[in-house]
C-alpha cells in the first residue's frame, strides 16, 4: 500500500513538473493578464481534470471572477469570505480538506469536496488567487502547494 501512494505521489509530482515547464513557455511570450490566466486554469483543468480551476481578481476591494475553467461560479467575494477570501486576507496559500468543514465555506458547487487557494501578488499586495477545486475529499497536499506556487511565481512575474 506504501508503494503505491508513493507511486502516485511521484506521478503526481511528474505531472507537475511537465505542466509547470509547459505554461512557462505558454505564457514567457505574452504579456496580456487575462490571456495567460485562461491558458493557465485550463492547462491545469486539462493536465490534473480537477473541477474547477480559475482566478479571482481584486477588483473595488472585492474578489471578482476572472478567467476560469469549470462549471459556472460565483461572481463577487468579500475578504475574509470563503477559503477565497481567507487566502487574500492572510495573504498564505490555504489547504482545505474537506470544504464542508470549512467556516463559511461558499459553496458555489454542490460537487467541490475539497479545495486549494494561492494568492498572487503584483509588488507587495495581493493581486489576486488562483482557485482549484476538487470532487474528492483531501485531494492536496504538499506537492499541489509546491507546484501550484511556482506556477504562480510564473504569473507574477508577467505582472511586474
Amino acid at each position: 500500500m506504501h508503494n503505491l501512494k508513493k507511486l502516485n505521489l511521484d506521478s503526481l509530482e511528474l505531472n507537475y513538473k511537465t505542466v509547470v515547464t509547459q505554461i512557462n513557455h505558454l505564457i514567457e511570450e505574452e504579456n496580456d493578464i487575462t490571456a495567460i490566466l485562461s491558458n493557465v486554469s485550463s492547462a491545469l483543468k486539462e493536465t490534473f481534470n480537477f473541477l474547477w480551476v480559475g482566478f479571482y481578481l481584486i477588483k473595488n476591494e472585492e474578489l471578482v471572477l476572472g478567467p476560469f475553467q469549470g462549471p459556472v461560479a460565483c461572481f463577487r467575494i468579500k475578504k475574509n469570505e470563503g477559503v477565497c477570501g481567507c487566502c487574500w486576507k492572510e495573504k498564505k496559500t490555504i489547504i482545505v480538506p474537506n470544504v464542508d468543514k470549512f467556516p463559511g465555506h461558499i459553496a458555489c458547487s454542490s460537487l467541490s469536496k475539497s479545495e486549494i487557494v494561492v494568492p498572487i501578488f503584483k509588488k507587495n499586495d495581493v493581486f489576486a488567487v488562483l482557485d482549484v477545486d476538487s470532487k474528492l475529499l483531501n485531494q492536496f497536499n504538499v506537492i499541489d502547494k509546491t507546484y501550484l506556487e511556482k506556477i504562480v511565481r510564473l504569473i507574477e512575474k508577467k505582472l511586474t
